[in-house]
């Protein structure tokens, strides 16, 4: 099957959830929008897409919504230098960093809402005519080459695609030794297994397994559902993936991208 441009793969971005686990940096702040290297951890999220030619992004809102949409309203004088007038409050945008070439949509999908719901109250009104779709948190990053997922998925056939990486274990492990001593193992993987990374693909048929009644959760019934009727594979990839679960995953992503080494720092 033909697979279609990732410019024309709208990108539905789940923007919603509260980030309990991140404490105070999220009390007043959608999980989204916490600072890493010096911008939003979504707009590293949207990056991750825009280096593989997918432009046209779909940010389902919830709590706190207001923040994300004052953000990208403001964006081109966020990101770059401008002049004021301020008799005529003509402004002229000067340039002075690349800008995405990209078009944002705020969907807002309550504050209620679980995953599902959010997906289904966006798809209905911005999915437009595209056959595909892309789904993702707005909490993960990954260098995987998306435009390769997005072929593979249309050539498979099936409904939904996911990421599937290998993930880490929430807590050092010890390991017993002969001689008594403990070895310890910090965040050690999952003796390879995979989890789903988020980074899905669907095609508009799946929208059937979905309600937009605010107790749909896309990782519950409609999954479960598309794996037992064999609609559901795996896009493996081992490279990097993170998310930020926790104050000390998003220091750690914060290191990676002010040391010049983070593995999706092409993906800006």
């Amino acid at each position: 099957m033909r697979s279609p441009a990732p410019a024309d793969v709208p990108v539905f971005i789940l923007c919603g959830g509260l980030g309990t686990r991140l404490g105070d940096v999220t009390r007043n702040l959608p999980k989204p929008m916490i600072d890493v290297g010096g911008r939003p951890l979504l707009l590293h999220v949207m990056g991750c897409y825009g280096r593989w030619g997918f432009r046209r992004f779909v940010l389902c809102t919830g709590w706190r919504g207001e923040i994300i949409s004052q953000y990208f309203l403001n964006f081109s004088g966020i990101a770059q230098d401008f002049t004021l007038e301020t008799r005529s409050r003509e402004v002229i945008f000067h340039q002075s960093v690349p800008m995405p070439d990209w078009e944002i949509t705020i969907a807002r999908t309550g504050d209620a809402a679980q995953t599902g719901a959010r997906i289904a109250r966006a798809a209905a009104r911005y999915l437009g005519d595209a056959e595909h779709f892309a789904v993702t948190y707005g909490d993960g990053v990954t260098d995987a080459d998306l435009g390769a997922e997005l072929n593979f998925h249309a050539g498979h056939g099936r409904l939904a695609t996911s990421l599937g990486v290998h993930g880490r274990s929430q807590f050092g492990h010890l390991e017993l030794r002969e001689d008594g001593a403990a070895g310890f193992l910090e965040k050690p993987l999952l003796d390879g297994r995979w989890i789903s990374g988020g980074f899905f693909l669907f095609r508009r048929a799946f929208l059937d397994h979905l309600s937009t009644g605010d107790a749909c959760v896309l990782e519950g019934e409609p999954l479960r559902r598309l794996s037992e009727l064999g609609e559901l594979r795996m896009y493996p990839y081992g490279g990097f993936w993170s998310c930020v679960d926790t104050l000390r995953d998003r220091e750690e992503m914060h290191a990676l991208w002010e040391s010049g080494a983070a593995p999706w720092r092409g993906a800006e």
